[in-house]
This record gives C-alpha cells, sequence and structure tokens, in this order.
C-alpha cells in the first residue's frame, strides 16, 4: 500500500492560467504546486498522512537546513548524505516527512511571492492609468483656446515622474517573476537529493 504524501499537501496543485490580468509575468501562474509529483517515491504500509509523522531531532534540523533558500544544493546533498550516514537510518517515511516540511516552508514563501506580484501588477495597472488620464489631461490643456501652461507643467513633470517609476518597475520583474520558478526548481532538487536516500 502506498501512503498518500501528508493530507496537507494532496490538494496543493491548480491548473496553470494565462487569463489572469492581475499576472504580468511570461510564466504560467501556477500558485500551488504538487508534492505527490515531486516526491516520487512509493511508501510502505506506514501513517495515514505525512503531518502526523513525529520527526526526532536530527531530522526536524536537517528538514530546517534544507528550507532555507540560502543553502546551496551541494550544501543541502552534504547535510542529507550527513544525516542518512548517521545513526538515525532514516526510513522512507521519515525521508518524505523531511521533504513534507522543506515543501510547505518553500511552498508558503513562493505562495506569498506569487501574491506579492499579483499586488505590484495591480499597482503597475494602476499606474498605467494614472498616465493614461494625465497625459488626456496635457492633451485637452494643450489644445484650449486658453492653456493654462502651470498646470500643463505641473502635469509634464508628474507624467515624467509616473513614468519613471513604471518602467524602474517593469525592468525588475523578470527578476520578480522567476523567483517562485527557482523555488520550484528548489524543490524538485531537494526531492532528488532526499530520494536518494529514501530506499
Amino acid at each position: 500500500m502506498n501512503v498518500v504524501l501528508g493530507l496537507c499537501c494532496v490538494e496543493y496543485v491548480q491548473a496553470a492560467s494565462f487569463d489572469d490580468p492581475t499576472w504580468p509575468c511570461q510564466q504560467r501562474k501556477v500558485e500551488t504546486l504538487s508534492l505527490a509529483i515531486l516526491w516520487t517515491a512509493p511508501l510502505p504500509d506506514g501513517p495515514a498522512g505525512l503531518p502526523e509523522v513525529v520527526l526526532p531531532p536530527q531530522a526536524a534540523e536537517l528538514a530546517a537546513l534544507l528550507a532555507q533558500r540560502r543553502i546551496t544544493l551541494e550544501e543541502a546533498g552534504a547535510a542529507v548524505q550527513a544525516f542518512a550516514s548517521g545513526d538515525e537510518n532514516p526510513d522512507p517515511v521519515q525521508m518524505a516527512a523531511i521533504f513534507a516540511r522543506v515543501f510547505d516552508a518553500l511552498g508558503g514563501i513562493r505562495l506569498r511571492i506569487i501574491r506579492g506580484i499579483e499586488d505590484y501588477s495591480l499597482k503597475q495597472i494602476a499606474l498605467s492609468d494614472k498616465i493614461d488620464r494625465v497625459r488626456s489631461e496635457m492633451r485637452a490643456l494643450e489644445n484650449s483656446e486658453t492653456p493654462d501652461f502651470d498646470r500643463i507643467d505641473a502635469l509634464e513633470e508628474q507624467l515624467d515622474w509616473d513614468e519613471r517609476i513604471f518602467r524602474d518597475r517593469s525592468k525588475s520583474l523578470t527578476y520578480v517573476c522567476e523567483t517562485p520558478v527557482l523555488i520550484e526548481k528548489r524543490l524538485y532538487a531537494l526531492a532528488q537529493i532526499l530520494l536518494m536516500h529514501a530506499d
């Protein structure tokens, strides 16, 4: 019998979408990931769900270490190797439970980043609308019989400022959009590292 990999994570998948106006990235928007797709090893009979698995202190420490994004994959591999070679003698359920904790931690960070990208996009949409309104007002003033040049100058200054902010935000968009993908790749790599010791 295979153990389902954690009741907390089974529903953690949703179809990717390109039709969300608040999503500015080229990458498809996939809000949630599936732990079961990343953790491919069958598990022996065990607990009904990984959330109930109580990790010994060293295993919990390993999970906390692997969840840190500043830790390189080489360092992660060395830490897992050291753990697996120790006295703990981890079984497949324990290794899956370690990954489930890492998955929950990094998945939570990833989801917060996606929410931040959505907020970022909404601000860009609002700023774009504001820029359009300012341009329209400037055109109307310039075409009037008695242009208010002081107002036109003030609007032109505001327009320059808003357009600069819009461009600066757009330049950083590529990096921001790549972050969820980098976390997905990291989760996959960590799963592979742990799976090597889950036999």
